[in-house]
């Protein structure tokens, strides 16, 4: 990946299988979006978002769609897991082991929820090493992405992220719902708590781990007025700018009005790009005539901010590599040009 920026912009779930005539209809919509409705990730959900007695068929649905889609993204079937139950800790096993052995071309990783403390965590690792290597797959290949969502995880989360420096787990993810209930919080009528605190952890400590961190889902998708039902577009949005805001790198999407939401709100503005660009380039300048400190806009340049305007540049740039069409039609022709020229080096 271009400036080592992996993106999951947006993280996806879709039913793996749902009670209609065509189970896979969900999946499927989600492998052939296009656009800025293409997620990131999409992420194939064999938990919570497929029902008990569809598992099976929603595990076959993932293994015969996929291969079938040159999805433009990331793929991250998502597993049943818990940290206090054996028995889903087996199933998600079996899981992990199909989807290794029929689909390890074509997933990146699996995603585990409901782990427990650094130890469950190791304990899942552990599982997709054995069919990663079962099967053939080189060692490292297939990632591992969790979804902290309960006390014991959110107390191990610094433990767990520096676990993530040197092994396959690849992002943290926030699950509000199930942590919600484990911790007895109730919905007063306004909503469930916000959990900035953690939001704010977690930014830090996968940001000190090198991992990637992903906010909760909003499943507040609609909302009623004077007789007519609408799509929930503001609330979504300013969610997805709050998590931006704190330093995430991405916000979970539940349906394909939230994807482009959540693709655009993680991807600069014309406005901002231009902004950081042109700043780039007269400190470049300021750099071959021997200036030393440098004075742009009034705002005195040291390395931290030269950080700051080169995170712009190169969120773009990994955008353009993976989603160029996406960077084309969203950006002025030259303005992309020296985007993608601009040299980054602050010494």
């Amino acid at each position: 990946m271009t400036d080592d920026i992996r993106l999951c912009r947006t993280f996806q779930t879709a039913p793996a299988a749902v009670p209609k005539d065509d189970s896979a209809k969900y999946l499927v919509s989600g492998l052939a979006a296009e656009g800025f409705q293409a997620p990131d990730w999409l992420v194939p959900d064999l938990e919570d978002g497929t029902a008990p007695d569809m598992k099976a068929e929603g595990l076959e649905n993932t293994i015969d769609r996929v291969p079938e889609y040159d999805f433009p993204g990331e793929i991250w079937p998502r597993v049943e897991w818990s940290y206090e139950d054996a028995d889903y800790r087996e199933k998600g096993q079996n899981q992990i082991d199909q989807l290794v052995a029929e689909l390890g071309d074509e997933i990146e990783g699996v995603v585990v929820p409901k782990v427990g403390r650094l130890e469950d965590v190791k304990r899942a690792a552990e599982v997709v090493a054995e069919a990663e290597s079962e099967h053939g797959h080189p060692d490292g290949s297939i990632g591992l992405s969790i979804i902290i969502e309960t006390g014991r995880a959110k107390s191990d989360l610094r433990k767990i992220a520096k676990f993530g420096e040197d092994s396959r787990l690849t992002a943290l993810v926030f699950g509000p719902v199930d942590y919600t209930a484990e911790l007895g919080g109730r919905d007063l009528g306004d909503g469930r708590p916000r959990w900035d605190g953690l939001l704010e952890e977690l930014s830090n400590e996968a940001s000190a781990g090198g991992l990637l961190s992903i906010g909760g889902p909003f499943d507040d998708l609609f909302k009623e007025r004077a007789g007519l039902t609408y799509y929930n577009a503001d609330d979504y949005a300013d969610q997805v700018e709050h998590e931006a805001h704190l330093g995430l790198d991405g916000s979970w999407s539940l349906y394909p009005k939230q994807t482009i939401q959540a693709n655009t709100i993680h991807m600069p503005t014309s406005e901002e790009l231009e902004r950081d660009v042109s700043k780039i380039e007269r400190f470049n300048e300021a750099k071959r005539e021997g200036t030393g400190a440098v004075t742009l806009d009034g705002q005195m340049v040291d390395e931290a901010t030269f950080k700051v305007f080169r995170n712009t540049i190169q969120q773009v740039r990994a955008i353009d590599e993976t989603r160029p069409a996406q960077t084309e039609d969203h950006y002025d022709d030259a303005l992309l040009e020296r985007a993608r020229e601009l040299e980054l080096s602050y010494r």
